[in-house]
């Protein structure tokens, strides 16, 4: 063969002989290898936890401190709660019993006084019964009924001659006076009652003015 024939024509494949080069890597396996994984900041943070790396047996007697301090407090709480429940039975009772107390004395009150004033109404019936001029019999049952409304506490309030007193009197009219100085009573039209120093009713008056 000739030495042009020998040459390599640029435009023809190249012949299986030749050697061909290989692609330093592929994508299975690349050239350039890989840096080894490293944690990272949270990856660091987690594993310096100090509770994560606390020890098994420190982390148990903990939750057992919290669970003896939890069932203490719930203890204290039904103490407390019981407590009150057996305050409130107690303010209970005695309410109710202060309400029987109160209606037994007002009863026993209600009772005496009939019981007082049953004379006098045996009294106005004889009266009654005998006929003719009453006006005896009636004075006396009337002062026999004062004396019993007066031992209750009952009093009447001083009225006629005396000055005007808007607490006990209750001024119905106004009449002109030389006599009497402004503000004087001078005539009663209906008596007025204290009960045990309490005004009960004023006394209806008819008092003095300036002419």
């Amino acid at each position: 063969m000739s030495s042009e024939e020998n040459k390599r024509d640029p435009d023809q494949a190249p012949h299986a002989e030749d050697p061909v080069e290989e692609a330093q890597g592929s994508p299975e396996d690349p050239a350039t290898p890989e840096a080894p994984d490293t944690p990272g900041e949270d990856a660091q943070e987690v594993l310096s936890d100090p509770v994560l790396t606390e020890e098994p047996g420190a982390a148990g007697d903990e939750l057992a401190r919290i669970l003896e301090e939890l069932e203490a407090t719930r203890l204290e709480r039904d103490q407390y709660l019981d407590a009150l429940r057996r305050l409130k039975a107690e303010f209970e009772n005695s309410r109710k019993r202060l309400e029987r107390e109160r209606a037994r004395v007002h009863s026993m009150a209600s009772e005496r006084l009939v019981q007082e004033l049953l004379p006098v109404l045996d009294n106005l019936d004889r009266a009654l019964e005998a006929g003719g001029d009453i006006r005896e019999g009636v004075l006396v049952t009337r002062n026999q009924l004062a004396e019993v409304l007066g031992n209750e506490g009952l009093l009447p309030v001083a009225s006629d001659g005396q000055p005007f007193d808007p607490n006990v009197h209750e001024a119905v009219m106004g009449r002109p006076s030389e006599e009497h100085e402004e503000g004087t009573i001078l005539q009663t039209f209906e008596r007025g009652y204290l009960l045990n120093g309490k005004a009960i009713r004023p006394a209806k008056v008819v008092v003095a003015k300036q002419v």
